[in-house]
């Protein structure tokens, strides 16, 4: 039975959806206003893993998450650059995309993108209005948190004598823990600023009410999971259970699941450090984006991780090793034949490893198990004791592991010279008749496989990496 670790209630409790066989989950996605960090991408590979456990225990899953395309540093970089919001945040939209896709993870059944869900966020803040939870200043609609008793029970801040009434309001998108004021729901337009016509007046949303309205058009009133980082908590998970709960009088989200900072040698990240990273500074120093993934997966969510770059190095050692022992595993020439002793080795693995995810996705102790196996076999392979029917069972096996954890990476086909040399011979004849397309293609084939081209005095000749 999955147990995940509840941060409403402060407890590891039995994951039990409303709907039996059925699993709905939303994540806060990203804010587009730049590259996405390896912060940022700790907690969407946890998503990542939480969405590809839920449906190896076998959940029709609904997995939806957000895009924020609209807030105070978006609209600001926007005008900077002379922009209009959607030519800003296309671009970032797909080079995140790019980089999500590298790293290994699955897209959710469903992504919205806030601006196009104006209507839908108007139509909560109505119904907060006619509630009682929401008043007017200066052409702008705030939420007010005295009205609403259970504010803080997510946080577990203490705000009695520290909420403010109407006359202490705070507009910005992001605030401290220091700023408990009445946040703004609708913002009246400014000057140079983009803005929608509602009956809310002209303006724009604050950032929680997009994900209150979203989630809920999408798994409805009350869903399964809501998970995140842990620095969404407060204010902005805190802020959506009121908006929502303010809303429709009943509970939000049942589970709440995030997860922790993480640490990059040793200290929080930093452009002015110089430890700050985005995926694709780190592909470009040539680290491999399983490694990158097999090292933010490596700790459980609910621990900080320290990120250095000597333990990167140590990840693309062992993601290789990985991968040579599926490779040599596929290869394997074998007996008819199968051996209980490799079933037990297979049944104790799997076990394994199905009980450190079951416990809160422990991917330490996950990881251990499919490590255990590896050397375990790897001891078979040497002693030539695995047959035709083990060889089957134990690709089955390495198929259900990387299932969820998508680190052992797909088993290349060794050309033969021979074939090496054609390939060569068809790009120079390419290039030859002008067909670029189809000689950079060939390049690619070959760099993807190891072979390098080199161009010396008696033509182009080539070698294995």
């Amino acid at each position: 039975m999955l147990k995940l670790y509840n941060t409403l209630t402060n407890r590891v409790e039995e994951f039990q959806p409303l709907k039996p066989g059925e699993a709905q989950m939303y994540v806060c996605g990203p804010t587009v206003y730049d590259y996405a960090h390896i912060g940022n991408f700790r907690t969407f590979l946890f998503a990542d893993l939480l969405r590809r456990y839920l449906k190896y225990k076998g959940y029709r899953l609904r997995h939806v998450m957000n895009i924020t395309d609209v807030d105070d540093k978006i609209i600001a970089r926007a005008v900077e650059q002379k922009k209009t919001l959607r030519e800003y945040t296309d671009q970032y939209i797909q080079f995140f995309f790019e980089d999500f896709d590298a790293l290994g993870a699955e897209r959710p059944e469903e992504i919205l993108r806030a601006t196009d869900h104006i209507p839908e966020m108007v139509e909560v803040i109505k119904r907060l209005g006619a509630n009682g939870h929401t008043y007017e200043s200066e052409g702008s609609t705030y939420f007010r948190i005295a009205g609403f008793e259970k504010y803080g029970r997510l946080s577990k801040m203490k705000f009695e004598g520290n909420v403010a009434g109407a006359s202490e309001r705070v507009d910005a998108d992001e605030y401290d823990k220091e700023n408990v004021r009445d946040f703004v729901l609708w913002k009246t337009a400014k000057p140079g600023e983009p803005f929608w016509e509602t009956e809310l007046g002209k303006g724009r949303p604050g950032w929680h009410i997009e994900c209150s309205a979203m989630s809920m058009k999408a798994l409805g009133e009350t869903f399964d999971i809501h998970a995140g980082g842990v620095d969404l908590v407060f204010p902005h998970h805190e802020n959506e259970i009121a908006q929502s709960e303010g809303a429709t009088g009943r509970t939000f989200v049942r589970y709440w699941v995030h997860a922790e900072f993480l640490m990059v040698e040793g200290q929080k990240m930093s452009k002015s450090l110089g430890n700050y990273f985005t995926f694709r500074d780190l592909a470009a120093k040539g680290h491999s984006p399983r490694a990158i993934r097999y090292l933010l997966l490596s700790a459980p969510h609910h621990k900080q991780l320290n990120f250095t770059l000597e333990g990167l190095r140590g990840a693309e050692t062992t993601v290789e090793r990985l991968n040579d022992f599926k490779r040599r595993l596929t290869e394997l020439e074998t007996e008819e034949g199968s051996s209980p002793a490799i079933a037990e080795v297979i049944e104790v693995a799997q076990e394994q490893f199905e009980e450190a995810l079951d416990n809160d996705l422990n991917t330490a102790e996950a990881l251990a198990a499919i490590h255990n196996f590896v050397r375990e076999i790897n001891a078979e392979m040497a002693e030539g004791t695995i047959e035709s029917g083990d060889q089957a069972a134990l690709l089955a096996a390495v198929d259900r592991f990387d299932s969820v954890f998508n680190i052992f990476g797909e088993v290349k086909q060794e050309l033969l010279d021979s074939e090496i040399q054609a390939l060569i011979d068809e790009r120079q004849a390419a290039r030859a008749a002008k067909n670029f397309a189809r000689a950079d293609e060939i390049r690619d084939q070959l760099t993807a496989i190891g072979i390098i081209l080199e161009d010396t005095k008696e033509g182009l000749r080539w070698r294995r990496k």
